[in-house]
């Protein structure tokens, strides 16, 4: 294998995703040289950029395709979960939704010794990427890099949603990241102009041309390169040919909650009797990479519709509603059913030619599971083992969250367009018939967390200022240093962390 002249720079940045991109644009503006090195290509896809175009990238080439182990609770199917593998990450594939979670998942992480991150210290972090539309308030910003948007041409099947749920007595909620949370509403988007505005569109494409930025794509990072307890360098493929990029300041692993613990492992940073097993010497004993994984669920209610739908001019997702399930009497609600005006099987079951679904989300998982790799070969996935469904709670949640849902369905909001159910493909008939369809029918909410988690325990894999413990120079920012997922879509909170890594990287 040919080696490669080195590139120096202040940073290197491993990951162009949500968080990834942050922190490369507030790099920049404070004058450093950055390295930004991402496994996927450039975001030419044009589904990419259509807020109608997700479903076609999904196991396209710029997805992941990541598959679980097969899951004993969940009828041993094995989960398809996507992944961006592209400049942007997942926010270049997701369904665009911007929502922050509830203040107390933040004060969660403050009071379990992640200080710093209460809300009332996250807020300003939220707020300081924020472009929304609605101007500067208490709870959104102006004049950020990212846009927010609300839905301005309401999809007809989506307000009948709102309308089901309102029929039900849930209260109808104009900002999910304003005051208050629980009830049913319109989202936000990370859209402008009719287009997605992904991470790398929002914070990195604008600045491209900057001197002190070096992009390098579809380059596979093997390792990174530690000289006693310092990380210096990444080591890196693209095609045949080993590169290294030095890193003069650090190192900041940016590649997602899959991504980053497989980089710490093939870097023997991790636990050392799984790194003997795959013949990996141990640079740091750190057990907890790759423990903590764990992510929201769905299982889709889908309904055949009576008519073909009308096509939608937003992101396919316009409306959701938060409750409360009978496992919680906690103020943060534990459901987050979600409607899809297009039929969505989360287990990628049979589908109508038309209809909509009304996905039952949770998103306070107590299940925990864990990412191993499969080799020591940095081109092999790992082993991904999220152990859904483990813990009671979340089997009952999430029956509560299908029983709703299917009350939803079935109210004179939807008579015009409803031909009847599709899936469940015959109505369960008692708790335990909904158990099973539950054990059948649950898939991601394609919000994976947890695997270099953050705080001051022993699993903790960094510290509250990210960096990695028992190594110099070496931070990981993304999702998969966040100890316990916010109750919301995954994509702001990532965006949030990597405007803290900045903050916490140039000392502001």
């Amino acid at each position: 294998m040919a080696e490669n002249p080195t590139h120096s720079s202040d940073y290197v940045v491993v990951g162009a995703g949500s968080a990834g991109s942050v922190v490369v644009r507030r790099l920049l503006e404070a004058g450093h040289t950055v390295h930004v090195i991402e496994a996927g290509s450039v975001d030419t896809d044009p589904n990419i950029h259509s807020p109608q175009g997700w479903p076609a990238l999904l196991t396209g080439a710029n997805d992941w395709a990541v598959m679980t182990t097969p899951q004993k609770h969940a009828n041993n199917r094995s989960l398809y979960w996507p992944r961006g593998r592209v400049l942007g990450g997942s926010s270049s594939l997701n369904g665009m939704i911007y929502i922050r979670g509830h203040k107390h998942d933040y004060d969660s992480w403050a009071a379990n010794g992640a200080e710093g991150w209460s809300w009332d210290e996250v807020l300003p972090l939220f707020k300081k990427s924020e472009d929304h539309v609605d101007g500067a308030s208490e709870f959104h910003g102006k004049g950020g890099p990212l846009h927010v948007e609300r839905i301005a041409e309401r999809h007809p099947a989506a307000q009948a949603f709102v309308d089901a749920a309102k029929a039900l007595g849930h209260t109808e909620t104009e900002d999910f990241n304003g005051i208050q949370m629980t009830g049913v509403g319109f989202n936000h988007t990370t859209t402008k102009n009719g287009k997605r505005a992904s991470a790398w569109q929002s914070f990195v494409a604008p600045v491209l041309d900057h001197p002190g930025l070096t992009v390098t794509t579809d380059a596979l990072v093997t390792r990174v390169v530690v000289d006693g307890r310092r990380a210096t360098a990444v080591e890196y493929r693209v095609g045949d040919e080993l590169h290294r990029g030095e890193a003069a300041a650090e190192v900041i692993i940016c590649a997602g909650a899959i991504g980053s613990p497989k980089i710490l492992l093939l870097s023997g940073i991790g636990p050392s009797g799984h790194l003997r097993e795959v013949d990996i010497d141990a640079v740091v004993d750190l057990p907890g990479v790759g423990e903590n994984l764990h992510d929201h669920l769905l299982a889709g209610n889908i309904y055949e519709a009576s008519q073909p739908l009308p096509a939608g001019r937003h992101n396919l997702l316009e409306s959701q509603l938060y409750a409360h399930s009978n496992q919680t009497d906690e103020e943060a609600p534990d459901l987050q059913p979600l409607f899809l005006h297009l039929p969505y099987p989360t287990d990628g079951g049979p589908a109508p030619a038309h209809g909509y679904t009304i996905a039952s989300g949770i998103v306070r998982p107590r299940s925990r599971g864990t990412l191993r790799l499969a080799s020591s070969d940095p081109a092999l996935a790992p082993l991904v083992d999220p152990n859904i469904l483990a813990e009671e709670y979340d089997l009952e949640a999430l029956v509560d969250a299908i029983i709703l849902c299917r009350e939803i369905g079935q109210q004179d909001a939807f008579a015009s367009i409803r031909k009847g159910e599709f899936t469940p493909s015959s109505a369960p008939s008692g708790r335990d018939a909904v158990r099973e369809f539950a054990r059948q029918a649950a898939g991601t909410y394609h919000h994976q967390v947890g695997t270099c988690k953050m705080g001051v325990d022993d699993l903790s894999v960094v510290d509250p200022q990210l960096r990695v413990r028992g190594i110099e120079g070496l931070r990981v920012a993304d999702a998969s240093i966040i100890p316990f997922v916010p109750s919301g879509n995954t994509n702001a909170p990532a965006i949030m962390i990597g405007e803290k890594a900045a903050e916490l990287i140039l000392g502001s």
